[in-house]
């Protein structure tokens, strides 16, 4: 695949981040694990993608986000945001806010519907990604910044909504190899010419405990290749401890297990974005490309459970938004012969048909000491697919 050339800053920030993953895998004796490489390619400090200064999001980044196509969205998930607050507590947290479209779009819907918080928190690891949404927030929202403040780590106790809106798939995952009988972990290596390269090692004994519960198959012949997110496990069990009432809203591109490691996705799910076009191979200029993973909602919902807390709805993104009202507030854009009408409905077409992505991405509701059924999983709820 023939990807845009990135310009002598953009290579030269690449070329330091290569050279510091090198000085690692030689270190830890010519071998990581890939967790490992996805960690420091994504969040580096400084070189990696996540902590760079790259521009990442919209038409002049290497991927669009759901936020960035229209205002309905985060409208749409406001009303959720308002059901859980108004249970719990005025506050909402948002984790990785991207641009800042989506706190934006939050704060206004949720302060036209009488459910302005008092304090909106943003878990952002990027300083420049914090500087844009910052901007964003100056312009889009001026009267509600106030509230706003950025944090560095999760709080210890927190009630009220977390918002992660495509977190899970940036989370650094295992590679597992099932091969003659045997599991391996695939890690990076460097050949004899300087060039990362694959390499697999049996499996630890953690790595084997924790592939034996996923059912993927052993192939007779050749192998069969797929994720471990127990990042995104470790992340979804640690909010047992902080989360004291409310929910977290997690929306992401995945399938339950059973969907998730069938025998014809034998290569994985393993992705990454450069200026939208997605590609395999995550050792093309570490730190300017993306590298993704889809998300096992069954492992999530089991990893919340398991640290106590409730699985409050799990469904396709598409009829949680219906749920959620996103045709009433499409409606409330006029005509629908004009220009404005045709683009917002284009959106939406986008957002929830099953051929883009309203099939693909799901969301995950867990949390604690919430009533009854929560609204965007009122209809259309596949908890029993987990």
């Amino acid at each position: 695949m023939t990807l845009p050339q990135p310009g002598p800053d953009a290579l030269a920030q690449s070329d330091a981040l290569a050279a510091r993953l090198r000085a690692r895998i030689d270190a830890a004796d010519g071998w990581i694990g890939f967790a490992d490489y996805m960690h420091d390619a994504l969040y580096t400090p400084g070189l990696g993608y996540y902590s760079g200064g790259a521009q990442k999001f919209g038409p002049g980044g290497d991927f669009i986000t759901a936020p960035e196509l229209t205002p309905l969205f985060g409208q749409a998930l406001a009303a959720q945001v308002a059901e859980i607050t108004a249970q719990s507590a005025s506050e909402v947290l948002e984790v990785g806010a991207g641009t800042g479209l989506l706190a934006a779009d939050l704060l206004l819907e949720l302060d036209r519907l009488g459910h302005r918080p008092e304090r909106y928190s943003i878990l952002e690891v990027s300083g420049e990604l914090r500087e844009r949404q910052a901007a964003t927030l100056a312009s889009r929202a001026p009267a509600l910044v106030d509230c706003v403040r950025w944090i560095d780590t999760l709080p210890e106790r927190f009630r009220g909504a977390v918002v992660a809106n495509e977190v899970l798939d940036v989370m650094p995952v295992h590679l597992l190899v099932w091969r003659d009988g045997a599991v391996f972990e695939r890690g990076v290596a460097v050949d004899a010419d300087g060039h990362f390269a694959w390499a697999d090692r049996p499996a630890g004994a953690r790595l084997l405990a924790a592939a034996e519960r996923l059912g993927a198959p052993m192939p007779a012949e050749g192998e069969y290749v797929s994720e471990l997110n127990l990042a995104g496990e470790a992340w979804m069990a640690d909010w047992g401890t902080r989360l004291e009432q409310g929910a977290l809203l997690m929306i992401d591109y995945g399938y339950p297990r059973a969907e998730y490691y069938l025998p014809s996705r034998s290569n994985g799910t393993l992705l990454c974005y450069y200026r939208h076009q997605a590609h395999a191979d995550p050792f093309r200029w570490p730190g300017l490309n993306d590298i993704t993973a889809f998300v096992d909602f069954t492992a999530m919902a089991e990893a919340a459970h398991g640290a106590g807390l409730d699985i409050y709805g799990y469904t396709a993104q598409a009829a949680f938004l219906f749920n959620c009202g996103i045709l009433e507030r499409l409606a409330e854009r006029g005509e629908q012969t004009t220009p404005d009408y045709i683009r917002a409905a284009r959106a939406v077409q986008r957002l929830t048909t099953p051929q883009e992505m309203g099939e693909l991405f799901k969301v995950l509701a867990a949390g604690k000491g919430l009533g009854a059924p929560l609204l965007g999983f009122a209809r259309s709820d596949r908890l029993h697919t987990l």
